[in-house]
């Protein structure tokens, strides 16, 4: 099938443009799976500003079919434009407006900051079930000594990674089996604390996210975030653990932005907390090191599989989240038991 073929096949209403509606529709009828993920995903961040017009739309697909790297390689570079209309979320709260708004904010503020919510994970874990896990989950934080860390939002981001639905509802979490609805528990869990606090800061903590490439019926933020994800937010395409590559997405350049404007730290949270959190948190400490970039883990906001929280010999006897939390605060990145934003 040809681009323009494949335009006229996705293009429902026959109006001349892809609309992001028509594409998740069409992509769904067609059968779309892994197959098409990677071009699914790019056509899906390209769409999200306006509807894509043909011309446009067989000009990213053969550059797309030209280009060895194929959907990671430059046609990601026709984001940047768009990605960095970021900057005026940046800028567009003046401070002493900042500062009216943490004023009538002051409340949710002392309920995000207080030591409560570094406790959740643990509580919930028991409360779910997951006695055993939780017991690990807190002899890893009492062992590494790991502590609440205050940050404030003026020097600081917040990157959110993989907040999907594959990860709680879909392809990722069905391929674990019959123990899947037990496994994600902890991953649903930091997708909802991640969205309680979203619901209550997202306009004084600029934050941004990641998304794998995944099936249409899966590739969607994580139903906790209806309603407080808008329909218009961008986002880093990651197709592996780093949030570096491809070195297309963007991600680079919004770094070096935060920084170009004083924010010397980049708090991650999300999933998973042992692969993509702990690849991503090291590869940025690593490749930003000159710039004096403090990369930060959110515990309280961050999730694994629940067997992830579970000693293996494959790890030496510690789990594979305390060997990551280990790995993570070797090479430099700091892991707060919860953030506490001011």
């Amino acid at each position: 099938m040809t681009p323009n073929e494949l335009f006229d096949t996705l293009d429902l209403n026959k109006n001349g443009v892809l609309s992001r509606l028509e594409l998740h529709e069409a992509a769904r009828r067609m059968g779309w799976h892994w197959r098409e993920a990677p071009v699914f995903a790019v056509l899906d961040l390209f769409t999200i500003a306006k509807p894509m017009a043909r011309d446009n739309f067989i000009a990213y697909m053969n550059q797309m079919i030209e280009d060895p790297r194929g959907p990671y390689g430059r046609v990601l570079l026709n984001a940047h434009p768009f990605l960095s209309s970021i900057v005026s979320k940046r800028t567009a709260i003046s401070k002493e407006k900042k500062a009216d708004v943490h004023e009538v904010n002051n409340k949710k503020y002392q309920a995000i900051s207080n030591d409560k919510t570094c406790n959740d994970m643990d509580s919930l874990l028991k409360h779910r079930d997951n006695i055993g896990v939780a017991n690990i989950y807190q002899k890893i934080i009492e062992n590494m000594n790991i502590k609440p860390l205050e940050i404030s939002s003026d020097d600081a981001a917040l990157l959110i990674i993989d907040p999907q639905r594959s990860f709680t509802r879909g392809v990722w979490m069905k391929s674990i089996g019959s123990e899947a609805e037990l496994e994600v528990k902890p991953i649903r869990f930091a997708f909802e604390k991640c969205a309680q606090f979203l619901n209550e800061n997202f306009s004084l903590v600029e934050t941004m996210f990641t998304r794998c490439p995944f099936p249409p019926c899966s590739y969607d933020w994580d139903d906790a975030f209806s309603g407080i994800i808008d329909a218009g937010q961008l986002y880093f395409i990651k197709p592996g653990n780093s949030v570096l590559f491809p070195d297309t997405n963007g991600f680079r350049e919004w770094v070096e932005g935060l920084m170009d404007d004083g924010k010397k730290i980049l708090v991650m949270a999300g999933c998973t907390l042992n692969s993509c959190i702990r690849k991503s948190s090291i590869d940025t400490q690593q490749y930003f090191k000159e710039g004096m970039l403090q990369v930060v883990v959110d515990l309280s906001l961050s999730g694994a599989r629940a067997g992830s929280y579970m000693q293996s010999s494959l790890y030496g006897g510690l789990s594979a989240v305390e060997s990551a939390v280990r790995e993570m605060a070797g090479v430099g990145v700091r892991v707060a038991q919860c953030v506490q934003w001011i």
